[in-house]
C-alpha cells in the first residue's frame, strides 16, 4: 500500500483514519516512532512547525508481530477509544515518523486528527511570509536566506532595507491579501519548470512543489498554505534589524497578527486612560511625561549637587576617613558624592554608603593615596560584600551593620 500525504492533498481536513504501519522504540523509554498508511500530520520541515493532535485507537490488531514491548502483557497496552497525543511528527528515510508516548501494535486501526487551531494560524503564517519574501526579492532581488515560525515568523532577506521600504512592501502585500488571489500548488514537468523563475533556497532533485500567488511569489516549497490570500486576512511587519549584510524581518498573518493588535489597541487604550487621552494620543502624552520627568531629573541633581558640596564645604580640616551613610541614593548619586569628596583633598579615603534594605549598604569607596582595590576584596570578606573596581575608587554591596562597616574600614584601611 502506497504511503498517503494527505496534508497534501487537502490541508483543510482535520480527520483520518488509517492503519499502524510500524511502531519502533524511540531514544528513551518514553518515547515509540509510529508510522501509518497515511496521515494528516506535517512534518516539520520547510520553516513550519509539525502539527499538534491525537491518535483515537478504533481497533487493536492480534499482536502477532508485535515484541515484548508491544504485547498484549505490556502495562502500557492501548484499549480501543483510547486517545493517545502526538507529541511531535517527522519526516525520515523511514517515512512520517509520529511520536507518541505509548507503543501502538502494527495492524491497530487509528483516527487521527489535527489541532485545526494550531495548523491554520501557521498557514496563514506561511503564505503571507511567502508574499513578503516574493515581493521583495521582485522589487530589489533580494532572497529569503532564513525563515523560522514561532510566536512570530522571522524571515531573513539578502540585502538592506529601509522601515520606509519594508512599509511599502507591507501595503502591497496586503493589497494582494485584499485581493483574494488564489494560492496554487503546481507540480511542473522538467520542461516546464525551466520556464519558471522560482526561488529557492537550495538546489533540487526529483519532483519540484512550486508556490504559486500571481503578482506576488514563486517558490519552490513543502509547506502548507492557504487556498486564497484573502483567508490570511491581514500582514503586519513588527521590526527590521540588519542582519549579516541582510535584514531580518519579525512578522505576523492572520490571526496571530489580530491578537498582536489587539494587545497593541489593549495596552494604548490602558496608557491612555492612566494618562487622560485617547489610545491614539499617548505617544504624544508619553513624550510630554518623559520631559516633565527629565526636567524634574535635572532639578534633583542640581540639588544634590549643592547638597554635596554643601557637606564638603562643613569639613574643615583633613580627615584619614570621611565616612557618609546617606538615604536614598542612587549608584550615580553615591559616585559623584564620592568623587567629590576625592578632589576636595579633605580625606585619604572617603566612603559613601546609603542603605538599600536592613543592614544592605551599598557603597562607593574613593581615594588618591590608597590602593583600593587590594583593600575591597578584604573589605569585602569582612562584611559579606560583593563588588571591586580601580585603585582610585571601588563600588559595591556591603551586609552589615553601619557599625560595623565604620569598624572594619577604620581597621582594613589603618585609619584611625
Amino acid at each position: 500500500m502506497n504511503f498517503q500525504e494527505l496534508y497534501y492533498r487537502n490541508p483543510y481536513l482535520t480527520t483520518f483514519e488509517a492503519e499502524v504501519c510500524t511502531c519502533t522504540p524511540g531514544p528513551d523509554s518514553n518515547t515509540f516512532y509510529i508510522t501509518l498508511t497515511q496521515t494528516l500530520f506535517y512534518p516539520e520541515g520547510g520553516g513550519q512547525p509539525s502539527d499538534h493532535g491525537v491518535l483515537t485507537i478504533l481497533s487493536d490488531c492480534s499482536g502477532s508481530t508485535c515484541d515484548e514491548r508491544l504485547c498484549d502483557s505490556c502495562p502500557d497496552r492501548i484499549t480501543p477509544g483510547e486517545t493517545i497525543t502526538v507529541l511531535d511528527v517527522q519526516d525520515s528515510e523511514r517515512g512520517v515518523l509520529h511520536v507518541l508516548s505509548k507503543p501502538l501494535n502494527p495492524g491497530t486501526r487509528v483516527q487521527g486528527e489535527i489541532d485545526w487551531s494550531f495548523r491554520f494560524p501557521l498557514m496563514q503564517n506561511h503564505t503571507g511570509e511567502h508574499i513578503i519574501s516574493g515581493l521583495a526579492n521582485r522589487k530589489y532581488g533580494y532572497e529569503n536566506v532564513g525563515f523560522h515560525m514561532s510566536d512570530v515568523i522571522t524571515l531573513d532577506l539578502s540585502g538592506p532595507l529601509t522601515w520606509e521600504q519594508a512599509m511599502e512592501i507591507e501595503q502591497e502585500a496586503n493589497e494582494i491579501v485584499y485581493a483574494d488571489l488564489p494560492v496554487e500548488i503546481l507540480y511542473p514537468d522538467d520542461s516546464e519548470l525551466e520556464s519558471i523563475d522560482y526561488r529557492s533556497k537550495k538546489e533540487l532533485e526529483g519532483a519540484v512543489r512550486i508556490v504559486h500567488i500571481n503578482d506576488a511569489d514563486d517558490c519552490a516549497c513543502c509547506g502548507l498554505h492557504v487556498r486564497r490570500t484573502g483567508e490570511i486576512g491581514l500582514i503586519k511587519l513588527l521590526s527590521l534589524m540588519n542582519h549579516r549584510g541582510g535584514v531580518r524581518i519579525t512578522m505576523l498573518s492572520g490571526r496571530q497578527a489580530l491578537r498582536y493588535y489587539e494587545q497593541i489597541c489593549d495596552a494604548a487604550t490602558a496608557v491612555g486612560q492612566l494618562l487622560s487621552v485617547k489610545p491614539h494620543e499617548t505617544q504624544e502624552a508619553v513624550q510630554h511625561l518623559l520631559q516633565e520627568s527629565l526636567n524634574k531629573d535635572r532639578k534633583i541633581a542640581d540639588i544634590n549637587q549643592r547638597y554635596f558640596q554643601a557637606k564638603a564645604d562643613s569639613i574643615t580640616e583633613k580627615k584619614d576617613l570621611i565616612l557618609c551613610f546617606e538615604e536614598q541614593m542612587n549608584q550615580v548619586e553615591l559616585r559623584k558624592f564620592c568623587d567629590l569628596l576625592v578632589k576636595s583633598a579633605k580625606g585619604s579615603v572617603c566612603a559613601v554608603l546609603t542603605e538599600t534594605d536592613p543592614d544592605t549598604w551599598q557603597y562607593c569607596i574613593g581615594s588618591t593615596e590608597v590602593d583600593l582595590r587590594a583593600k575591597v576584596r578584604v573589605l569585602n570578606e569582612q562584611l559579606d560584600g560583593r563588588g571591586g573596581g580601580k585603585p582610585v575608587m571601588v563600588q559595591g554591596t556591603f551586609r552589615a551593620s553601619a557599625a560595623a562597616i565604620e569598624a572594619a574600614l577604620k581597621q582594613t584601611l589603618h585609619l584611625s
